[in-house]
């Protein structure tokens, strides 16, 4: 099992995971649907950045909380292409739910994207529904809004 912690996201490591998250989103979206932080905007006060390490410290994955008014929303989920599988992507959303319920928020959501088929069912599985968009977000044809309610 992954090794869970807070993280930096301007680590050399995070930093070169969340390129390739970058990369991947861009491959597959047009820019104006594309909603990934950088490192520096994922480094702000009320985010949360969370890794995911390996028996061999190598960083496998990770996840932020961004704290809004009123809920908490995941962002850059991402786990490297030779660790997908192994129950590192379930294990960094478990902790940013368990990050939620310390800090008192009562909602998580989330914006994904329509071809990110892992990752819904990821969601899915771990209780999110879909939703309508929320925050900045507006319609569009791409994004896949989901909430889970945390009792």
């Amino acid at each position: 099992m992954p090794t869970i912690a807070a993280g930096d996201p301007t680590d050399p490591q995070a930093r070169a995971l969340l390129r390739s998250s970058a990369a991947l989103m861009e491959e597959l979206f047009d820019t104006e649907d594309n909603h990934f932080l950088s490192p520096e905007e994922l480094s702000a006060p009320d985010i949360h950045f969370f890794t995911a390490r390996g028996d061999d410290d190598a960083l496998l994955g990770t996840i932020a909380l961004a704290e809004k008014d009123g809920y908490g929303e995941i962002k850059a989920l991402f786990v490297d292409a030779e660790a997908r599988g192994q129950g590192v992507a379930r294990a960094l959303v478990d902790k940013v739910e368990e990050k939620a319920r310390d800090l008192g928020l009562t909602w998580l959501r989330l914006e994904t994207g329509d071809q990110l088929f892992a990752a819904i069912n990821l969601y899915r599985r771990a209780g999110f529904t879909a939703c309508g968009p929320f925050g900045d977000y507006g319609e569009n044809e791409t994004s896949v809004f989901m909430e889970k309610h945390l009792a």
